[in-house]
């Protein structure tokens, strides 16, 4: 009896330690914390400004952290996100030259380049075999390499009705939080609803017994790294809708590349692959953006929110770890 009651314990502490639920319950918890401190300093959190302000800055690294998220549920990594963005940004807006005419033909431009860097990054790791760290690593710094040998600021002009992608919104919800969504439940219906998502949490789990399995595991890495450079390109076309221009170092002053690992680990992805999910992530970014909103209305020292988030990450991670413990010992 007592060994029943023990085993029930730790089942109910391991459905409530779900790193979905512990990351909306964190959310839950520092949107209460930031109202109150905000209300103390004399200010308001939850208004419209700020919840549009939310959705806004979030979109985009939530669209780079969507193709993150399948990258390294599938094993990897992509390093190469924040260049590919700043690249996607000036072949949009150079392409774009402020005509609305030239808009499809940008777009196109944009996906094939992604989907080229993708395929370059998927082809190294999965055919020569690199490192993905090093693989994305070296994409990204032949592509900073290109972005300072022609651009030394902004370039290319996006025409005003491309704009609207960036600042239009529907009620309180902007056109960009509704393309994060767009994303979001694409990426979602692929991994829980085909072969491919399956596949790709084979491969996570144990790539050799994956492709003992008889799965293409080179084929589900290449096809993974394509699509999370596509995400990137998407999210280069959004900020570029927001800026007006391309941008040279619009992707790493935004630290998209490190951002989007910490918004996937927040959420209760394991960076060794095969166990995570989109919804997870969704919440490590709002999560990451309810803080900054909370931070900035404070006027809290930038290098004091480094040290939160940090803070954050490895307990969120530390969590994570113990109940994979509690699960494990329980299925023994």
């Amino acid at each position: 009896m007592s060994q029943n009651v023990l085993a029930d314990s730790r089942a109910r502490f391991a459905a409530l330690v779900n790193p979905t639920s512990v990351v909306f319950l964190a959310l839950a918890a520092v949107i209460l914390v930031g109202w109150a401190l905000v209300a103390v300093d004399g200010g308001q959190f939850l208004t419209m400004e700020t919840v549009v302000g939310v959705q806004q800055r979030s979109a985009a690294l939530g669209i780079v952290a969507v193709g993150q998220t399948l990258a390294i549920l599938a094993g990897s990594l992509d390093l190469s996100v924040a260049y590919l963005i700043s690249l996607a940004s000036l072949v949009a807006a150079v392409t774009m030259a402020g005509q609305d005419s030239n808009i499809v033909l940008a777009v196109g431009a944009v996906m094939g380049v992604s989907a080229l860097v993708g395929l370059v990054n998927g082809l190294m790791i999965s055919k020569l075999r690199v490192h993905a760290f090093i693989a994305t690593l070296g994409v990204s710094l032949i592509i900073k390499g290109i972005l300072g040998d022609l651009y030394d600021g902004p370039a290319g002009r996006v025409p005003e009705s491309f704009q609207h992608l960036g600042y239009d919104r529907l009620g309180p919800v902007p056109v960009s939080a509704l393309l994060w969504a767009a994303v979001a439940l694409v990426a979602w219906f692929l991994l829980r609803r085909t072969k491919y998502g399956y596949r790709v949490y084979a491969v996570g789990g144990d790539v050799e017994v994956a492709r003992l399995s008889g799965i293409r595991t080179d084929r589900v890495i290449i096809i993974t790294h394509v699509l999370c450079s596509l995400c990137a390109g998407i999210a280069g076309l959004l900020l570029a809708s927001r800026l007006g221009a391309g941008a040279p170092t619009v992707g790493t002053d935004g630290g998209y590349d490190l951002e989007s690992i910490a918004a996937v680990v927040l959420g209760g992805a394991a960076l060794a692959g095969g166990r995570g999910g989109v919804a997870g992530t969704v919440g490590g970014v709002l999560l990451l953006a309810v803080l900054d909103s909370v931070f900035n209305q404070l006027e809290v020292n930038s290098f004091f929110k480094d040290v939160v988030r940090g803070v954050v990450i490895v307990v969120a991670v530390a969590v994570y770890a113990r109940r994979t413990g509690l699960v494990g010992r329980r299925r023994t």
